[in-house]
């Protein structure tokens, strides 16, 4: 657990997540501190910095995304080179589709280990930043009735973390 400001904060942020689930906690929690840091940051940022922000969120690539691409290009890679090449490269192709299934059905693969821990992050992770900074802005009036932006910034958070 992590405490923010005068409570306790469990390290789950996003429950129902199958990718967070099969994440070591220590990169969990390292993402969990990276997107309160970041409100924390903007609390004392003008609302179009916020909103800046906002639109970057938007662009962010999930871990759906890198899976995807990712595969599609070795998925190709390895039909190419197995027409052109050696028919062993046909194998690459069987198994980057053999983790998309597994990803598809378990929430894991072995590419997703690596992803995350360079900080890619999932969309609901990628969310509950983008709607605790649209909190912090005042997009939503429970929030945005508190004078302190500190404090609006971990009320945000709070809030968001239930979407």
């Amino acid at each position: 657990m992590e405490a923010i400001g005068n409570e306790v904060y469990h390290e789950e942020l996003v429950k129902g997540d199958r990718v967070r689930a099969n994440t070591p906690r220590k990169i969990n929690e390292k993402i969990n501190r990276n997107i309160k840091q970041s409100l924390l940051h903007y609390a004392d940022k003008p609302d179009y910095q916020i909103a800046r922000r906002i639109d970057e969120l938007d662009r962010e690539w999930d871990i759906e995304r890198m899976l995807e691409t990712n595969a599609s290009i070795l998925a190709s890679l390895g039909v190419v080179l197995g027409f052109h090449r050696n028919k062993k490269w046909f194998l690459l192709s069987g198994i980057v589709t053999g983790f998309l299934l597994q990803h598809a059905v378990q929430g894991w693969c072995p590419p997703v280990s690596l992803f995350r821990r360079m900080g890619v992050r999932t969309r609901k992770e990628i969310d509950v930043e983008k709607y605790a900074l649209k909190a912090l802005k005042g997009d939503f009036e429970s929030v945005s009735s508190l004078y302190d932006r500190r404090e609006r910034a971990l009320e945000a958070l709070r809030s968001s973390t239930n979407i």
